[in-house]
């Protein structure tokens, strides 16, 4: 039979608590409502800023538009055809943006940052 002692017991534990990690994540995440022709309607992202990027469960980036009292227009920066109904979004907190550099200067660019000929 094993004998546990208490001192090791209380050496356990206090070598857990120290490990612990006290880190609290907060994201802001919502459901999908509704998805067709490239705009998907969630429900839920309340904190979320206009232009910003949230990022469908399937992996797929989208751009906050439309901010409603009770949802949010997003328009789908890929084909989408995973998202479903009740698909889970999450809030990046990232604005979109494109780089910038001298290749640039006096070129015309499309809506996903490629330089249109």
């Amino acid at each position: 039979m094993v004998t546990i002692r208490a001192d090791e017991i209380s050496n356990i534990i206090r070598e857990r608590i120290e490990q612990y990690n006290r880190e609290v994540k907060i994201v802001n995440t919502g459901t999908v409502l509704q998805v067709g022709d490239d705009i998907a309607r969630i429900h839920g992202l309340d904190e979320v800023m206009a232009g910003e990027l949230v990022e469908f469960e399937e992996g797929t980036i989208g751009i906050t538009l439309n901010l409603e009292s009770n949802n949010v227009g997003v328009v789908l920066m890929g084909d989408g055809l995973m998202i479903q109904e009740g698909s889970s979004v999450k809030a990046t907190g990232k604005i979109a943006q494109i780089p910038v550099s001298e290749a640039y200067l006096g070129r015309v660019i499309n809506a996903l940052a490629s330089l249109e000929s």
